[in-house]
């Protein structure tokens, strides 16, 4: 379980999160929604240890995280995966050895090893029979697919993955849906996911949360949200150009 308790974070003079509390449950699939800007990666990045809140608490099952030196999140970064929005992978490099690459790095084993867990995740993400491929090959649907087969090569509990439709092609974001649906119920993965695509939102959550100028709107199942009467959630889940919303 991940709790982000009252966070608040600012830049300078501008406040990017004004108290934000969220409980994220064992094995869901939890969307953070909001136009851009809202604050929904300056959120999730709290978790990693990228950015430190200026006051709040995030306790990651039971242990109070918020504090811990760089060196100290090494561990809590294996247990936490992060699929960024762009799949940064390496041009030079065939699909497997991009996958390989971590492996060989943390769990520091031979190259043939390496390569024989990364196949296993490849397969994961049925990009399996592409792996001799370099990713130029590939579409970023694809190239997606093959960042989330990398992030899963430490077995993390938690995958948090930013705007992972974005930019990919109506086919390739349902495969990227699927995908992390069937994370969460075929192998226990909890993941987070970052978007404001609703399609996808209302296609795979079970609950998801709103953030609306620093502050948590509404946090709920879709249910909740399609039936909810407040007019800035409505806008935005019915992509209406005109209404409350400031953007």
């Amino acid at each position: 379980m991940i709790e982000f308790k009252d966070i608040y974070k600012s830049f300078g003079p501008k406040h990017v999160l004004r108290g934000v509390s969220l409980t994220v449950n064992t094995g869901e699939v939890f969307f953070v929604i909001g136009a851009s800007g809202a604050g929904k990666s300056v959120l999730v990045k709290h978790l990693v240890g990228l950015l430190r809140p200026d006051s709040g608490q995030i306790i990651l099952d039971g242990e109070d995280i918020t504090s811990l030196t760089e060196k100290e999140f090494y561990p809590i970064r294996k247990r936490c995966a992060m699929v960024f929005q762009n799949a940064t992978l390496f041009d030079s490099m065939t699909l497997l050895d991009n996958v390989a690459l971590p492996i060989r790095k943390h769990k520091r084993v031979s190259v043939k090893e390496a390569r024989r867990q990364a196949m296993e995740k490849l397969a994961l993400v049925g990009m399996e029979g592409e792996a001799l491929r370099y990713p130029a090959d590939f579409g970023d649907g694809m190239r997606k697919k093959v960042a989330i087969a990398r992030a899963l090569t430490l077995d993390p509990e938690f995958v948090i993955f930013d705007e992972p439709t974005t930019n990919v092609d109506p086919i390739s974001a349902n495969m990227v849906d699927k995908l992390i649906r069937r994370l969460s119920d075929d192998h226990g993965v909890t993941s987070i996911v970052i978007s404001h695509d609703l399609r996808s939102i209302f296609g795979i959550a079970d609950r998801i949360a709103m953030i609306y100028q620093g502050n948590l709107l509404l946090d709920g199942t879709r249910e909740d949200f399609k039936n909810s009467p407040n007019p800035i959630i409505q806008q935005f889940i019915q992509g209406q150009p005109e209404g409350p919303m400031e953007v």
